[in-house]
């Protein structure tokens, strides 16, 4: 039997549906592979949804773990969620602020002085890369110069206060197969379950977990949300927010086509004038050409011509009438007498 239950993608629905204890052990459990055996919600975060940046919730759990060995362990987690692509740069910066925060520091027993071990899961809205696993598990080894595993470095507190395991799930690559526990718990999250009608609702089969105690109290409790005059009204504030965002991409990815269009015609115009700068060229090149091809006769007609004047005037200084200069020069008396008198 179908049931219509809040989608937990939605900011609103997920904290609610996180300020269940027992169903944050349940998530928890699922996501880290182990038992906890206790949690506590610490400072939380919730987008203020009437501001144009992008939306990034954030929970901080304390939570107690128990170890395969038997031995328990108190752990940090920072569970952030996203829908829309998030610069990395974001997460490190919230990521950082819980590695400064005085809190996070262990004040008694053996460990006093050291941080809490950290665990950061992102759940994102968007893939990431080419990355093709629905959810990915990023862990730390202490291995010494040979590659080999250094024994106990995995629970050293010095190393535990200075580096972190992350768990990196994928939504968008749900695929609703149930292989394994964390498929279970995460197959509420699966947005191919969304109703056709709005995308705040999902339905599921509520026969798949009726024989599950834990998972039938997420059914449950998602159903509750759709109930609530207030997670309603924040999921409809996350839908305007994100209608706002989406209006926002639209037009700046409009922009950039035309901006891209007219980058691309500039470009045209631009290689023409440079075909054209370079024909100007060429022939200003020729023109070059032929004026030096025209100062070098001009120049040779002047020497010829100096020349010539030289002649005529040695044949007149030997007394040589202008009429035998002018004939064997190939010239008028005219000619000859102005050539002397230049």
């Amino acid at each position: 039997m179908k049931i219509s239950v809040a989608n937990p993608i939605y900011d609103s629905v997920f904290k609610f549906l996180m300020e269940d204890e027992r169903i944050a052990k349940t998530v928890l459990s699922a996501l880290l592979k182990k038992e906890v055996e206790s949690v506590e919600m610490r400072r939380h975060e919730h987008p203020n949804i009437t501001r144009d940046n992008l939306s990034m919730f954030r929970i901080d759990f304390a939570a107690r773990i128990k170890e395969d060995d038997g031995t328990t362990r108190l752990v940090l987690i920072e569970l952030q969620k996203t829908w829309l692509d998030t610069e990395t740069l974001r997460f490190r910066r919230y990521l950082a602020a819980q590695y400064n925060a005085e809190e996070n520091m262990v004040k008694e027993g053996e460990n006093e002085g050291y941080a809490l071990p950290m665990i950061a899961i992102y759940l994102l809205g968007h893939r990431i890369g080419d990355i093709d696993a629905p959810v990915v598990y990023v862990g730390h080894r202490a291995l010494d110069y040979d590659g080999h595993e250094v024994a106990n470095g995995d629970k050293d507190p010095f190393i535990h206060s200075l580096i972190h395991d992350s768990i990196i799930v994928q939504i968008p690559l749900l695929h609703g197969k149930i292989n394994n526990r964390l498929d279970k718990v995460l197959s509420v999250f699966d947005q191919k379950k969304r109703t056709s009608k709005s995308q705040q609702i999902i339905n599921l089969e509520e026969d798949m977990y009726e024989s599950d105690p834990e998972m039938m109290r997420i059914v449950h409790r998602l159903s509750l949300a759709t109930m609530s005059a207030e997670v309603r009204q924040e999921m409809n504030d996350e839908d305007e927010f994100y209608s706002v965002i989406e209006a926002r991409d639209t037009q700046v990815m409009r922009l950039n086509k035309k901006l891209s269009e007219q980058q691309s015609k500039l470009s045209e115009q631009q290689s023409k004038l440079s075909e054209q700068q370079s024909k100007l060229s060429e022939q200003q090149s020729k023109l070059s050409e032929q004026q030096s091809k025209l100062s070098e006769q001009q120049s040779l007609l002047s020497e010829k011509d100096s020349q010539i004047k030289t002649m005529a005037q040695v044949m007149q200084g030997n007394g040589v009438p202008l009429e035998i200069i002018a004939r064997s020069m190939n010239k008028s008396i005219e000619e000859v007498e102005a050539l002397l008198k230049s």
